[in-house]
């Protein structure tokens, strides 16, 4: 804990937090999608927000078997989508949510330790964090497609809190699907959700809802005082 901030250390989500890309990631599978000509709904690519890469790459294998590719195993649907999705480059700095420097830079002056969680591969995280000028600025960084499974298990961020050496109830967490909201609630953190109204789903499990990220610094303190 510090004086002014109720918790030792923040571990945020990446994607939909720190960047938007989750309505980059949405056009880029609806853009997928009709190109194989498979009638995916909106309803279904709202459900893949926020989803572990894990479930992402299940979804690949069925998506391209009801285009009539076969039945191709995960890392060969995996090469599938990567070598569309090249040809479909993200501009990850231009996509940087407002207040994302200023909230690291008010934990850093708080004394506040900060990680990064993030369902995405760890070749991808870093690629965000280069573009988006974050490189280094997080104590720990881990990768849920380093686990058998990521959101919504809680095992991403139970071993984040072990990479920390601290106890789930001096941290927080900030994210903002379904998935994450849960995995965070089930790993015992207080999670505090960033507005999310686009997708149709529900935050109203996280124990408090920010309209920016650095909305962190105030928020927190007023929901949960100043000492942890």
């Amino acid at each position: 804990m510090t004086e002014s901030f109720p918790f030792q250390a923040v571990i945020f989500d990446m994607d939909g937090v720190l960047v938007d890309t989750e309505r980059h990631y949405w056009d880029e599978l609806r853009a997928f999608a009709d190109e194989l000509d498979i009638g995916v709904t909106d309803e279904e690519l709202n459900a893949q927000v926020g989803q572990s890469t894990q479930a992402f790459l299940r979804m690949m294998v069925d998506w391209l078997e009801r285009a009539g590719k076969g039945r191709l195993s995960i890392p060969e649907a995996s090469r599938a989508y990567n070598a569309w999705a090249a040809e479909h480059p993200c501009d990850y700095g231009a996509l940087l949510n407002p207040g994302v420097h200023a909230c690291l830079a008010g934990l850093a002056e708080r004394g506040v330790r900060v990680a990064l969680a993030s369902s995405s591969p760890l070749d991808n995280i870093r690629e965000v964090l280069a573009a988006c000028d974050l490189a280094g600025a997080f104590e720990v960084i881990v990768s849920g497609a380093d686990f058998t499974e990521s959101k919504p298990d809680p095992q991403i961020y139970l071993h984040t809190l072990r990479k920390l050496g601290l106890p789930a109830e001096a941290c927080c967490c900030v994210e903002d699907s379904v998935p994450g909201i849960t995995a965070g609630k089930r790993a015992g953190l207080t999670v505090f959700a960033k507005r999310e109204e686009r997708f149709g789903f529900s935050q109203d499990a996280a124990d408090a809802i920010i309209d920016r990220v650095d909305d962190l610094l105030t928020v927190a303190p007023e929901r949960f005082g100043t000492a942890r």
